[in-house]
């Protein structure tokens, strides 16, 4: 069976006969077998997928299937399925079951979409290289000696690898974007509160979205579409209508975009990132565009009030992990107090338990104001310029990442690993949608992404310019 890139192809197959869901499904299971060596998938629902071809089959015979019949997904291990094992890559939730669905999920669900199984990640979502799981490094399918970014490595490698057709992830920081990029496949990161969290494992609760990765524009859009809109279990989700995505993908405006000079310039992004950038701006101006050079005077705040702000949140939002009610318990407790320190240090790994450290320190009477209270004051000046340079552009593009994947074991140092995620944070600061599109290769052959951020629920202008792209593009 030949390797399919869109749902379009698929339904197209399927029509004609000359596949059915089963079958599908079949094919997907043996390339997870196959590739098992990527490390992608922590647990495969393989008789549950099975049994659901099945019944989508007979729906799509009788004319009764949803609008995802024929996909095939894989959830990121941070996303909640009932009755289904949840860990977040961690062995602090060793057997816990979870009791309810995502809402997100739930949606794609009822639209007869086939969920194959749970994703590696990095744990509780904190990294930028998915060497963080509990359960070994996801491994890049371009050359498995690289990561393939992170958090959402996993879910991006499954796409890349044609594990699954599209998975969902989720973008805190960027990591949604950032293994799109390295993975070369397409991750959005819809505008903050787009999609309802509930059901979404918390990290940092005012940054965290549930994103999307696919190799199809129109895919992309469709499950954001289906996905997003109010939920009367997550009073923070936005009630703002929901556009038919899917049908607005056509761009025949002149956009006007702005990128970051900064960007360009500085020395600690790769070359070759920079170069292929240029020409991307260059082809657009070529087409009439209106490309623009911008100052952004607070690009190197952005990442450290990310940090700051991301670590408190993950210190409140990781206490309830305490070896009392579910998940790990330590063996070697003497009495309560030793029962949360073991459970915690042995459960939790290095990464998370730095961040969560971090953030306590943050939180501390002594120095709440001098770092919290500072930091949000710094977002809104992040998050108030940003919007103000959207005011006159379209578009903001930069790049999705400073450097192309690197191989695994490779960046040692905290602080170097949290650069990887420079270019990526302004838009999970400001809350506003970004993705990122494979627009090339560098010398070595890895994949170099190209991010355009969008005005506060500009999604459909953000997909539609990137199909522009992705099809007039080189």
């Amino acid at each position: 069976m030949r390797k399919y890139y869109s749902l379009k192809d698929i339904k197209n197959d399927i029509r004609e006969g000359i596949i059915d869901c089963a079958q599908l499904v079949d094919h997907y299971l043996k390339n997870i077998k196959d590739k098992a060596y990527l490390n992608a998938f922590l647990e495969v629902y393989e008789d549950e997928a099975r049994q659901q071809a099945l019944l989508v089959d007979e729906k799509l015979r009788t004319g009764k299937a949803g609008k995802l019949a024929g996909m095939v997904i894989g959830i990121k291990d941070v996303l909640c399925y009932k009755d289904h094992s949840l860990q977040c890559s961690s062995r602090i939730l060793n057997n816990f079951k979870s009791q309810f669905t995502a809402t997100a999920v739930q949606r794609l669900i009822d639209e007869d979409v086939i969920i194959i199984g749970r994703i590696n990640c990095d744990e509780f979502a904190m990294g930028s290289s998915n060497e963080n799981s509990a359960f070994g490094p996801v491994k890049n399918e371009i050359d498995p000696e690289r990561v393939p970014g992170g958090s959402s490595g996993g879910s991006a490698v499954a796409v890349q690898a044609g594990l699954c057709l599209a998975a969902l992830g989720t973008d805190t920081g960027g990591s949604v974007r950032q293994p799109a990029a390295f993975c070369g496949i397409i991750g959005l990161k819809p505008t903050y509160s787009r999609i309802s969290r509930y059901g979404l494992t918390a990290y940092a609760s005012s940054f965290d979205t549930i994103g999307i990765l696919t190799t199809d524009v129109y895919d992309n859009a469709l499950l954001l579409e289906l996905m997003a809109g109010k939920d009367e279990y997550d009073s923070s989700v936005s009630r703002n209508p929901v556009p038919e995505y899917s049908n607005k993908l056509e761009f025949k405006d002149k956009a006007k975009i702005a990128y970051i000079k900064e960007t360009l310039e500085d020395p600690r992004i790769d070359k070759g990132i920079k170069e292929k950038i240029k020409n991307v701006l260059d082809f657009l101006k070529s087409e009439g565009h209106n490309v623009e050079a911008i100052e952004y005077p607070h690009l190197d705040f952005v990442l450290p009030t990310y940090y700051i702000l991301t670590t408190a949140e993950a210190s409140s939002n990781l206490s309830r992990y305490d070896g009392v009610r579910y998940g790990y318990r330590s063996p070697n407790t003497m009495d309560l107090q030793s029962m949360y320190k073991k459970s915690r240090s042995e459960g939790f790994g290095e990464e998370v338990q730095r961040r969560i450290l971090l953030g306590t320190f943050i939180l501390s009477a002594s120095y709440y104001d001098a770092y919290y209270t500072k930091a949000q004051k710094v977002r809104r000046i992040i998050r108030d310029k940003t919007l103000e340079i959207l005011e006159k552009y379209d578009f903001i593009a930069l790049p999705t990442t400073p450097t192309t994947a690197f191989k695994i074991g490779e960046v040692k140092k905290p602080l170097d690993m949290y650069f990887e995620d420079l270019l990526t944070v302004q838009a999970s600061v400001a809350g506003i949608p970004a993705v990122s599109i494979p627009v090339g290769r560098d010398k070595k052959n890895l994949p170099i992404g190209f991010q355009l951020m969008g005005g506060y629920f500009e999604e459909a202008n953000l997909l539609a310019f990137s199909k522009y792209i992705l099809e007039n593009y080189n």
